[in-house]
């Protein structure tokens, strides 16, 4: 009789099996070519015979694995006496190193997208052919990134501390690359940030999850059947996830509690005032606002000035939007996209359908650039009637 697979119970225990054979000795690259060899492994053996203890059984056989490949590097030899000794199997030590293997994938020395592969691959523990089809890459491209990613971090020490911040950014990005392939990235990302926050209690990581909670919540109002993207005032709110509201909005308040702010707490705070918001019409504007400012001193980002703009149209009217727009530089991204709206806003539609056309030349996907056709094309038919 044959027991199914966990996938999600397997990816769970790699950061842990990984950062055991990091700390007898391991190279990171090394030690995590012999992980994933050993959860092939486990996929071919444990569903005749299932392991009592899981993490223990996944340590030996990659410990095995990484003996055997270093055994037959002859580059190598000087490090037989140092790992000629294999332990024997038994209970994996209940230490958890999980927090350094984050450090250790966001390392200040890796890309973004050499960082966001490896914190899929080692801490996420996805294959690179799962990794490659989210990203719509070749699962070769996906191999040489991580390869190059391992080699990067392969001379760093594992007990540095790590910057909390970067990991969070290369978490942020995992979050906002999309739903491609048939890994979730959205619902990894949450996943790896609630086993971040259960290892350290820091405000800004409980701020990340609720930012990423609250925006998932509305996720299945975001497309009509046809693909097409609903904007948030038209969104059917119904749909919304009450439940990752709830989640959210209750972890935000207990970080925004510590009095330690910080940018994602912020940005979740504008994300709970949407959520919270029964109707598109009693949005607390106002408090978006503020909240506005607040990221903008956290962390003068032009984008948030340009979602600020959005606010101060929504609280104050479409001409002061467009007076603080006006104070920001035109190139930005979704800018031409802002001013249709706050022109479309202020009645000036034959202004709102030209930059609407424009926009959707500038879209950065092909959903987006569809529906500011769309609103082009809508505004153009309320003209010519």
């Amino acid at each position: 009789m044959t027991t199914p697979i966990d996938e999600a119970r397997i990816r769970g225990l790699t950061p842990g099996v990984l950062t055991v054979l990091v700390r007898r000795g391991a190279d990171f690259a090394a030690a995590e070519d012999a992980v994933q060899d050993a959860l092939v492994e486990a996929v071919r053996v444990w569903p005749a015979d299932p392991p009592r203890d899981p993490k223990g059984w996944l340590v030996t056989v990659a410990w095995r694995r990484f003996l055997d490949a270093t055994r037959s590097d002859t580059a190598r030899r000087r490090r037989e006496d140092l790992l000629g000794r294999e332990p024997a199997p038994g209970p994996a030590p209940s230490t958890d190193d999980t927090l350094q293997l984050y450090f250790l994938c966001a390392h200040p020395s890796l890309t973004p997208s050499s960082a966001i592969a490896l914190t899929l691959r080692a801490v996420g523990g996805l294959t690179t052919r799962q990794i490659a089809q989210a990203y719509l890459v070749p699962e070769a491209t996906m191999a040489q990134r991580i390869s190059r990613a391992k080699r990067t971090v392969s001379g760093v020490r594992f007990d540095q501390p790590g910057d909390v911040a970067t990991v969070l950014r290369v978490l942020y990005l995992v979050f906002n690359e999309g739903y491609s392939g048939d890994v979730d990235l959205v619902a990894e990302a949450i996943r790896l940030t609630r086993r971040l926050a259960a290892a350290i209690d820091h405000p800004e990581v409980a701020g990340l999850l609720a930012l990423m909670l609250l925006h998932h919540a509305r996720r299945a109002a975001r497309t009509a059947p046809d693909g097409s993207l609903v904007p948030l005032a038209e969104q059917d709110r119904g749909r919304w996830d009450t439940s990752a509201i709830a989640e959210g909005i209750g972890i935000l308040q207990a970080a925004l509690a510590r009095d330690r702010l910080g940018e994602f707490q912020a940005q979740a705070a504008v994300a709970a005032l949407h959520a919270d918001a029964p109707t598109a019409e009693e949005t607390d504007w106002v408090q978006i606002v503020e909240w506005y400012d607040e990221l903008a001193r956290l962390t003068d980002s032009p984008v948030v000035r340009l979602n600020r703009a959005v606010a101060v149209g929504e609280a104050d009217g479409p001409r002061t939007g467009l007076a603080a727009l006006a104070a920001l530089d035109d190139s930005l991204p979704r800018y031409t996209a802002v001013a249709a709206y706050l022109h479309e806003r202020d009645g000036d539609l034959a202004t709102a359908a030209r930059l609407y056309a424009e926009a959707a030349l500038k879209a950065p996907n092909l959903a987006e650039r569809d529906h500011l056709t769309r609103q082009a094309a809508r505004l153009n038919s309320r003209r010519s009637r």
